[in-house]
């Protein structure tokens, strides 16, 4: 199934799907995976670990030489941490969560597709003015970091705002109903992230690609608890959303208590380590009802493209 738009032609890419780039989940295998299916896989480069990096750049060079690229956390990326990406010659980068501004000229001088990732109308606007081949809308429902706004009306509000330029849709996106309802939204595909967590190629840990597939997106919140935890001082625009557990009951609300409690945060990362649900992070995307099984990316990638096809080509019917 072949279903063009302005995003498969400027990445030169056969499907309009995006892997997400998790930090520390999409890594060189997820991201090849979803590349060699036809999609565009982003490696996960997060907060900048420059071992992380080298060896998932390594693995996505390594198992596909169809068109792939990396992501970043703009407030946290450095001039040298980008330079290690582009060394690596991607087919596009993807800058979210604060101004692409200071590093777009650099990656669109590489060659590569400068894309942003937005929370809201007016970051689509300075991410336009700054250069941005792509911009991603991400609605609150997303699993991980967002913002405020909700997929469904922030998706058409930035395809006005910065039209021509091609537009995705992200966050709680999970099959072809949901790459449909964004086509017809007018994006011009979608990025998928925590249906991809639960794939074997992903590197979240099998504790929680379990629990993935177990809960609901009843289960989730927006928190700050686990970046506290964690010792993340993120911009204060943007929480998380992950399952909720024991964890987040104790200290939501008690942030700044959490921080500074040592023993709390020790607690945290053995949890975390051993994989304890009650007190473990999982990112999960209010998707996660459409997740029942632990399946390989290529097979995720092939269903989501044909859901779509099926549901485009049904469409007309509905208008007769």
């Amino acid at each position: 199934m072949a279903i063009h738009t302005a995003f498969t032609e400027r990445l030169q890419v056969a499907h309009p799907l995006v892997l997400a780039p998790m930090a520390a989940v999409s890594g060189g295998k997820l991201a090849a995976a979803v590349s060699n299916a036809g999609g565009l896989g982003l490696v996960g480069g997060g907060y900048g670990d420059h071992e992380w990096l080298e060896r998932e750049l390594e693995a996505v060079t390594a198992g596909t030489v169809r068109p792939w690229g990396a992501g970043l956390i703009t407030w946290s990326a450095t001039p040298e941490v980008l330079r290690l990406v582009l060394s690596y010659r991607p087919a596009a980068v993807l800058l979210s969560f604060g101004d692409p501004a200071p590093y777009a000229a650099t990656i669109k001088q590489s060659g590569a597709a400068l894309i942003c990732q937005v929370q809201d109308v007016a970051g689509a606007r300075e991410a336009a003015a700054a250069g941005a081949d792509v911009i991603v809308a991400q609605g609150t429902e997303a699993g991980g970091h967002g913002g405020r706004r909700s997929t469904l009306p922030l998706v058409p509000a930035v395809a006005d705002a910065v039209a021509p330029l091609p537009v995705l849709a992200a966050g709680g996106i999970s099959d072809g109903r949901g790459l449909a309802a964004a086509l017809m939204l007018g994006a011009s595909g979608a990025v998928v992230g925590t249906r991809f967590c639960a794939a074997p190629e992903a590197l979240y840990p099998d504790w929680a690609k379990a629990r993935l597939a177990a809960e609901t997106g009843d289960h989730t919140t927006r928190t700050r608890v686990f970046d506290a935890a964690r010792g993340l001082e993120w911009p204060a625009a943007y929480t998380g959303r992950a399952l909720r557990n024991t964890f987040t009951a104790t200290w939501d609300g008690r942030e700044t208590e959490l921080a500074s409690d040592a023993s709390a945060r020790q607690q945290f990362t053995r949890a975390q380590k051993h994989g304890d649900p009650d007190t473990a992070l999982v990112w999960a995307s209010e998707g996660i009802d459409l997740i029942t099984a632990i399946e390989p990316a290529a097979d995720l990638v092939d269903r989501i493209i044909t859901e779509t096809g099926d549901l485009l080509h049904r469409a007309p019917r509905l208008a007769g």
